[in-house]
């Protein structure tokens, strides 16, 4: 078996606890940028270029965060293959996965782009996208497509890098694309300098160029830098997707990516149901949602880190190590969530305001869900640490099963059941309702310890690879690679 190779962290060694702390960080870190950069995108939009304008991106972020949620899901699975390779010193087979994640997610990424550049007029019409919006939205999600493929094989890369104990690189040129996004936006909306004015397609150009700095330049990096997941001479050849590698990837990825979308159409039918209250109860929600947006990063962003974590140690075969990742992933996440969730309530009034300005009656209104809501994140933390640890070994059906249940069934049934005698605080309670049932469920599949038994990929003889690398390989070489 190969070396780890420099540049790779090994998580299977050392103090488990400050090794996870400063895995996860920069995730964090990253998921932070990305929310603070869309929600700055927005401000530009809406005070430029009105309402119109603004709904007109909120129509195409939908059908953008359905595309990333399903590409989240495969760099997962390329994330756990990657972290189990590792793990067992076989570099080779975490090139071999990494390869067939780029490769697959490059023809998948080119296809979702010009599918959605000829079609994006009836995704429009199928969301019902408001007339006054609809020129606006087409211009912008045409736009976006383009920039589609560079921006999911720059997802794909960082997460791949993630795998191999790397989260600062992915950190670096997240930087760098938030950086180049909010520079741009107001500049090629407004024409400013010799930039012609460009409206929305300003806005959606601008992420689109973002997008393409961040690719070349996270490629640019893993060469100069030599980083562990580069790919040279014949290993070109494992960009064509090796069949088990693409077993793994749709049959691990797309639960894991319907996950996220589970989750999101939860939120639909939530505000649905909250928009029967009044304009008061929706608006006091729409800015409620926006600071529980950063209550959920770091269960996203621990969940992540010990999913990597825990692949590496399990492809190493260190099951001593792994209940105290999860313990120590669940003590972070408490620790980390419960003192946002601390903040925005001691201090609910100034940052309600940010959204709501002056008015008292929605800021009341927010702060009666946020005191019913806020706290169930923690719960709903502690479920995406499970989650991540059984993810580490391919254990992904579950867990969705878990998540459709509780957001739809019990969630949704303690609604209906308890409107009639609280009213509308039957929307508020349903949260801690479901998130602690989540919990309970996650608990038990863990304790049961079948997930363990699970084997995500059998390990392919390196003499092996070598032989269908050089079967396979063109003389002249392959395509430059993209990791």
């Amino acid at each position: 078996m190969s070396g780890p190779g420099q540049g790779t962290k090994d998580l299977t060694q050392g103090p488990i606890a400050s090794t996870l702390m400063l895995f996860a960080m920069p995730t964090l870190a990253s998921n932070i940028l990305q929310s603070l950069n869309g929600s700055i995108n927005a401000i530009w939009v809406g005070r430029f270029l009105g309402p119109q304008a603004l709904a007109a991106t909120a129509n195409a972020n939908i059908i953008m965060f359905l595309m990333f949620s399903i590409v989240f899901g495969f760099g997962m699975a390329s994330t756990v293959m990657i972290g189990q390779a590792v793990g067992r010193r076989d570099m080779d087979a975490a090139r071999r996965a990494f390869g067939s994640a780029v490769g697959f997610c490059m023809a998948l990424a080119l296809v979702v782009a010009i599918v959605g550049w000829l079609g994006a007029p009836a995704l429009l019409r199928l969301l019902a996208t408001p007339v006054e919006a609809y020129d606006l939205a087409l211009v912008y999600l045409r736009v976006i497509f383009i920039a589609m493929p560079a921006t999911l094989l720059s997802v794909m890369i960082m997460m791949g890098l993630r795998g191999v104990g790397d989260a600062r690189t992915p950190l670096i040129f997240m930087i760098v694309s938030v950086a180049v996004d909010l520079i741009l936006n107001p500049v090629l909306i407004l024409g400013l300098g010799p930039f012609p004015a460009m409206g929305i397609a300003g806005s959606a150009t601008a992420t689109a160029v973002a997008g393409f700095v961040s690719l070349i330049g996270i490629i640019a990096y893993t060469y100069v830098k030599d980083l562990p997941l580069r790919l040279r001479g014949v290993e070109l050849a494992y960009l064509r997707p090796a069949t088990e590698q693409l077993r793994v990837l749709l049959g691990k990825g797309l639960p894991m990516g319907l996950q996220m979308i589970v989750m999101s159409a939860s939120g639909l039918v939530m505000i649905g149901l909250v928009n029967r209250e009044g304009l008061l109860v929706t608006a006091a929600y729409g800015a409620s949602q926006q600071l529980w947006t950063y209550l959920q990063m770091p269960a996203m962003a621990m969940g992540g880190a010990v999913s990597a974590m825990a692949a590496q140690n399990i492809g190493a075969g260190r099951w001593d190590r792994i209940s105290r990742i999860t313990g120590y992933g669940i003590g972070y996440q408490l620790l980390i969530t419960g003192t946002m969730v601390a903040v925005m309530l001691t201090f609910h009034q100034p940052l309600l305001g940010l959204f709501l300005g002056g008015n008292d009656a929605v800021i009341a209104e927010a702060w009666h869900m946020q005191l019913r809501v806020s706290w169930s994140f923690l719960a709903f933390g502690c479920t995406m640490i499970l989650f991540g640890v059984m993810r580490a070994n391919g254990v992904v059906i579950k867990p969705l099963i878990i998540l459709i249940f509780t957001l739809f069934v019990v969630r949704l049934g303690f609604y209906y059941l308890a409107y009639p005698g609280i009213g509308a605080d039957a929307l508020w309670f349903s949260f801690p309702v479901g998130s602690f049932v989540s919990l309970l469920l996650a608990s038990l599949v863990y304790a049961h310890g079948g997930w363990r038994k699970a084997k995500l990929l059998v390990p392919v003889h390196e003499e092996e690879c070598r032989e269908t690398v050089n079967s396979e390989a063109e003389p002249a070489g392959r395509i430059a690679p993209t990791g």
